[in-house]
């Protein structure tokens, strides 16, 4: 390899390898929403109104599922989600306020 060719190769390395960490998360969701809890008027807690259910839900449905297929509420309980959505949610992007929401529907209001 010349001068010239490690030089391209230096350069362009971090860019590789950020294409393949964005084309990770660029999948198309695979998972049959539907199936997901959808909250209704009867699921709103002292924590958590209808709205923050629903709001927690489509966040939920949009920025986690973009890069894995989503697990149901009911697959952890609330203390596992309240473990779990901080450290995924600074690599979902999502701001403090949606992560609240989030936490709010994966944990229906607890």
């Amino acid at each position: 390899m010349n001068n010239l060719s490690r030089k391209i190769f230096r350069l362009t390395r971090p860019l590789f390898f950020a294409s393949i960490l964005f084309a990770g998360c660029s999948k198309s969701l695979t998972t049959n929403t539907d199936s997901l809890y959808v909250p209704v008027a009867a699921d709103a807690t002292p924590n958590a109104t209808l709205a923050d259910l629903q709001t927690g839900r489509t966040i939920f449905i949009n920025s986690c599922g973009r890069c894995h297929n989503l697990y149901s509420p009911d697959s952890y309980s609330a203390s596992n989600w309240k473990s779990i959505i901080p450290t995924m949610a600074p690599r979902a992007g999502l701001s403090s306020a949606n992560t609240i929401l989030v936490t709010k529907y994966v944990t229906k209001g607890n």
